[in-house]
C-alpha cells in the first residue's frame, strides 16, 4: 500500500504547482488548453487540422484532465505576454486633447 493517502486528483496538485508560478496561472493555463482540446475533438472529421491535438496519452476523456496531464508532463508551459510599449505622458495628453477637439 502506498504511503500517501488515496486522492481523487491525478495529477497531484503539488506536481502541477512545480510547473507554474502560481495557482492562478495553473487554472488559467489549464482552462485555455482544455478549450483548445475540446475544440480539437469537436472539429475532428471536418479535416481542418488547425488545432493541436492532445500531447499526452490519457485514459481520461475530459479536456481539463488531459490539459492538467500535459502541464504535469511539461508539454504545456505558460509564457508571459509581451510588454506593451510605454507612451510618453506628453503623447498621451495630446491624444486625449485631440479626441476632445473633434
Amino acid at each position: 500500500m502506498a504511503d500517501r493517502p488515496a486522492s481523487l486528483m491525478e495529477p497531484r496538485m503539488e506536481h502541477l504547482l512545480e510547473r507554474v508560478d502560481s495557482k492562478f496561472t495553473l487554472v488559467t493555463l489549464a482552462a485555455m488548453r482544455a478549450r483548445e482540446i475540446n475544440d480539437y475533438y469537436n472539429q475532428l472529421g471536418e479535416g481542418l487540422g488547425k488545432i493541436v491535438p492532445p500531447q499526452v496519452t490519457s485514459v481520461s476523456r475530459k479536456p481539463l484532465t488531459i490539459s492538467l496531464e500535459e502541464i504535469e508532463a511539461g508539454k504545456i508551459e505558460s509564457a508571459p505576454l509581451p510588454d506593451e510599449p510605454e507612451v510618453p505622458e506628453d503623447a498621451a495628453a495630446e491624444a486625449s486633447d485631440d479626441g476632445a477637439a473633434e
